[in-house]
């Protein structure tokens, strides 16, 4: 017996006309009209804009570096394609979303903010200066203070005393994860210290991308092969020495761009040569089956948040072959055939879910050649936004610096220390255990006396 779910689900594919998302990949014209239709799509998932909601937010069950993820998107849309129709709602978001220290860690998200949260908005900031998307009406705001910002906090949670070095994957001690420390949130870290980089021209953030590489390396987050590893919990007990080795395509997309961007900075060095053509190997052969991108370590039941990851290799890799000319004939044709993938999974129905035309619908896994595999979401919709609009990476411009073009500029404002933003428990120490074991010893001493005194009086 079918459930009615499952019945309803089937006969919105009767009762809906289906439209499809049909490419010419040949002509520029149909990949963004193709394009164009996707991320109307994944705009109707937002709803920061509506009167009583608030900018720069996802609904429930999308987390806030989610968001920063689509409007880095968005900004990246609208700079391969020229398309402004979301330009005025990103703006707004990406404003609301700054913080009183202007640094992306919001009064309504810092609590639970980890490093990787803020780097996403980070990047996002950065994508926004390298574009020169529309620059805030203020004078003590602009995305390269923002990006900055960020930067200047990552330097601060540096910890050269557990694991030799790394940042840890949350900010505050009572968040759980505090004690793992991993690529996504350092290869944030190393993301925009490379950007800043090439975009300022200041080498302390270029020594500071190639500390964070060879730290990645020294506790074989990053291994022999190039491939990118996700972590390492307990980081204070064990130093990073078990590690776990499951690899996403987004922690591979942030370090091969990355080092794409100290290679073009560096005037084509041979080690920064050697770590981009690694990375693009290591993610050619773990990423990509027969062609199309993948997941290998959740392709049949991603999270949430992991339903998202793809889209951002696709997005890096087609700026990879921008900044490192040398990747492009090995990934051009891999992003063509899984953009091709991606659009042909776009033919899902409208539904309560999803708002957009029916059979617009992305669903999440680009194997299904051609069959719409049922699910939908920010993370699907974005995803195959991100792999069509990689595409058009041959006749996109290349991010710009201050030297060429870039209208950002300006210092990062001084901002408040995280201790200051919310007060936090130190870590416990061994004296303290000791001071505590004797302190509670007197306490239970006295209770003892005390209740003996109270016994006898009953006598």
């Amino acid at each position: 017996m079918y459930s009615l779910p499952i019945l309803f689900a089937a006969s919105s594919f009767l009762f809906n006309p289906v439209i499809s998302i049909d490419v010419d990949w040949t002509q520029d014209s149909s990949i963004k009209s193709a394009a164009s239709t996707i991320a109307y799509g994944l705009v109707k998932y937002y709803t920061g804009n509506n009167t009583g909601d608030t900018p720069g937010n996802l609904p429930d069950p999308y987390y806030w570096w989610e968001a920063g993820a689509m409007f880095g998107t968005l900004i990246d849309y609208w700079a391969f394609t020229g398309d402004e129709t979301y330009n005025d709602i990103t703006l707004q978001a990406m404003m609301h979303q700054v913080g009183d220290d202007k640094d992306y860690m919001p009064n309504n998200q810092t609590k639970s903010e980890g490093n990787d949260d803020q780097g996403f908005w980070a990047m996002a900031a950065m994508t926004a200066a390298e574009t020169n998307f529309t620059n805030p009406n203020t004078d003590d705001l602009s995305w390269l203070a923002l990006a900055k910002a960020v930067y200047n906090e990552y330097v601060n949670r540096w910890e050269p005393d557990t694991c030799g070095g790394g940042m840890r994957w949350q900010i505050y001690t009572f968040n759980n994860g505090y004690n793992y420390k991993n690529s996504v949130s350092n290869g944030c870290f190393f993301n925009v210290a490379a950007r800043l980089a090439r975009y300022t021209a200041n080498e302390t953030y270029g020594d500071w991308a190639n500390k964070i590489f060879e730290w990645e390396q020294s506790v074989n987050f990053i291994n022999s092969n190039y491939s990118v590893l996700d972590g390492a919990g307990n980081a204070g007990s064990d130093n990073c020495s078990h590690v776990n080795s499951a690899q996403f395509t987004y922690n591979a997309g942030l370090f091969m761009y990355g080092a794409a961007v100290m290679f073009n900075h560096t005037d084509g060095s041979d080690m920064w040569k050697e770590r981009v053509d690694g990375l693009v190997k290591s993610a050619v052969s773990v990423f990509f089956q027969n062609g199309v991108m993948w997941e290998p370590s959740c392709e049949k039941s991603p999270s949430v948040d992991q339903q998202s990851f793809k889209g951002h290799l696709a997005r890096w890799m087609s700026l990879t072959a921008i900044l490192a000319p040398f990747t492009h004939d090995t990934i051009m044709p891999l992003l063509k055939t899984t953009a091709d993938a991606a659009a042909k999974q776009c033919s899902g129905p409208s539904s309560d879910d999803y708002k957009g035309p029916s059979g617009t619908a992305c669903g999440y896994s680009w194997l299904q050649e051609g069959t719409f595999d049922g699910t939908t979401g920010v993370g699907e919709q974005m995803n195959a936004l991100q792999a069509v609009i990689a595409t058009l990476g041959d006749t996109a411009p290349a991010p710009y610096t201050s030297e060429n073009g870039g209208s950002s500029e300006g210092d990062a404002a001084p901002s408040a220390n995280d201790a200051s933003k919310i007060p936090q428990m130190k870590p416990i120490t061994a004296g303290d255990r000791a001071g505590a074991g004797i302190l509670t010893t007197l306490v239970l001493g006295g209770l003892v006396g005390g209740m003996y005194f109270v016994w006898a009086d009953e006598k």
